[in-house]
């Protein structure tokens, strides 16, 4: 499979087999029915990762693989399952298979929540959610805001909260010069950098609208220090694109933006990152970002907006910046981060860096009671 949710549990079951834990991961053979998924694929064409044995077995619509699933897992009694639980969808599928686990009573099974209430709310989201908790043992959350949400259904289960580590494998830090080569992007030019799938959420809109402020007054001359400035914008629609044609195709703002619409493979990630001078998050609402600590391990300062777990994952000032989620506070923080410079980040930064680590998180599965 692709995206952020593969490449993390294949980075944390490498984590486990390095400290010598004998480590599978079961995945999707059938993972969204197409209303779930507006994008082009499920699967990537990235080379599957070396050593790390995954088994093709679950289909989240059929009932009788779930129990065929979860007996296969009873059976090889394993002492830990990690399971993810992102979208209420995969409630039943995930939560009839654990149940069928727990029949061994010997397994132990901890859930990382990436989100409790989804981003994007659908009938039967309660129902799922309190079905799939009541097997589970103890969650691992990735921002206080899941860990407050996850105890308004599971007040007496074990959770803690363990922020999102930093991915690491998406190769090294290259030079800003190197990167723009190969990204056909002017090196002049100063590049702010939306990076992740598109969805409304995350306040695309708002970031044009806040570009559209910036280019309609005089705050880009050389003089500002923000002459050259680009929005690079670097992932997948996930819902209709037409909702973003006006502003995409505004004359106010069309040459400043740079569009790579499209999946961004593994092997690319590097690029688009190393390109930037900042990474930025317009989310009018969030728990957590997979985005946030790809930056840290590229070493970007951030923008982010005050929603969620956002701001205490990047301390203002220190990582980044935080605006409010609308466009004006929006422009004004570009213009902010402009004028202090990437580098008055950057030692802070690194600091900040160092509490992420894949070592912390598969020690807190472990030693979750």
């Amino acid at each position: 499979m692709r995206g952020g949710l593969a490449s993390y549990d294949e980075r944390l079951a490498k984590e486990f087999i390095d400290e010598g834990f004998d480590t599978t991961i079961y995945t999707f053979s059938y993972q969204y029915p197409g209303f779930l998924f507006p994008g082009t694929t499920q699967y990537s064409s990235e080379p599957a990762p070396e050593n790390i044995p995954i088994k093709v077995k679950i289909n989240s619509i059929n009932p009788f693989n779930w129990i065929a699933v979860g007996n296969e897992l009873k059976k090889i009694n394993p002492d830990i399952i990690v399971v993810r639980y992102w979208l209420p969808f995969m409630g039943p599928c995930l939560g009839t298979i654990l149940r069928r686990v727990k029949k061994n009573h010997h397994t132990k099974v901890i859930c990382i929540a990436d989100n409790i209430f989804p981003h994007e709310k659908r009938p039967g989201d309660k129902i799922f959610t309190k079905y799939f908790l009541k097997p589970v043992d103890g969650f691992i959350t990735m921002s206080q805001k899941v860990l407050s949400d996850l105890h308004q259904f599971a007040k007496n289960k074990s959770a803690r909260f363990v922020p999102h580590p930093l991915y690491d494998n998406f190769g090294k830090i290259i030079s800003k010069e190197e990167a723009k080569n190969k990204l056909g992007i002017n090196i002049e030019d100063k590049i702010i950098l939306f990076f992740g799938f598109i969805r409304k959420y995350k306040g695309l809109d708002i970031l044009l609208e806040a570009m559209r402020i910036l280019n309609n007054n005089v705050f880009l001359s050389p003089h500002r220090g923000l002459g050259g400035l680009k929005l690079l914008i670097a992932g997948e629609f996930y819902e209709d694109e037409k909702n973003y044609q006006d502003l995409l195709n505004d004359p106010a703002i069309k040459d400043s933006l740079i569009l790579h619409t499209h999946f961004i493979s593994d092997s690319e990630v590097k690029y688009y990152l190393c390109a930037a001078d900042c990474v930025i998050q317009p989310y009018r609402s969030a728990t957590q970002s997979g985005v946030t600590p790809l930056a840290y391990y590229f070493e970007k300062p951030m923008i982010v907006t005050n929603v969620g777990g956002l701001p205490s994952l990047v301390p203002d000032k220190k990582a980044g910046l935080i605006a409010e989620p609308n466009a004006e506070s929006i422009a004004k923080k570009i213009i902010e981060y402009f004028e202090l410079g990437e580098e008055f980040f950057l030692t802070q930064l690194r600091e900040e860096k160092k509490k992420y680590s894949w070592k912390a998180m598969a020690n807190a599965i472990l030693n979750l009671k």
